[in-house]
């Protein structure tokens, strides 16, 4: 993951990025970090609207150990199944709700400016589907890679890609 965050650093050289914002979640927060002082930028701000899908009663679990407790709902997640229920976990229409609100919540503050945004897969799910106009509960036919960017242009509650 280090590696891939000074890969990443390489490309946004010259990009104008003016701040980072990040999930908190160690992972994100550790690539933000990286990013944001490799770029000279100011300590990324932390948004808790950037965070992953909250998968309730499994949580933390490992995939290994899921393969034994409940093989049909790791198979699901590793589709990344939208209408996947998580006990105790947010539904689909609370998490795309989330994550999208969180994205024009960063934009208007910060109207005019180039801002990048570190996030994880299933939010990265959730962007795709919006820009791609497609219903929260398709299926996807392609997963994101680490690291892969997704450029939008955010306006009040439009969120387009750029």
């Amino acid at each position: 993951g280090r590696r891939q965050a000074y890969e990443l650093v390489a490309g946004f050289n010259g990009s104008g990025f003016s701040k980072v914002y990040s999930s908190p979640l160690i992972r994100s927060r550790e690539t933000a970090e990286i990013i944001a002082r490799s770029l000279r930028l100011a300590p990324p701000s932390f948004h808790d609207g950037l965070k992953e899908r909250n998968f309730g009663a499994i949580q933390g679990i490992p995939k290994a150990e899921l393969a034994e407790l409940n093989p049909v709902l790791l198979q699901q997640i590793l589709k990344r199944n939208p209408a996947t229920f998580f006990e105790q976990g947010e539904s689909m229409d609370e998490f795309a709700d989330r994550v999208l609100d969180a994205i024009a919540g960063i934009a208007k503050p910060n109207s005019g400016k180039r801002i990048l945004a570190i996030t994880h897969g299933w939010t990265m799910d959730v962007i795709t589907r919006h820009i791609a106009g497609l219903p929260r509960s398709a299926m996807l036919s392609m997963k994101r890679k680490n690291g892969e960017c997704v450029w939008l242009d955010v306006r009040g509650k439009s969120i387009r890609p750029l």
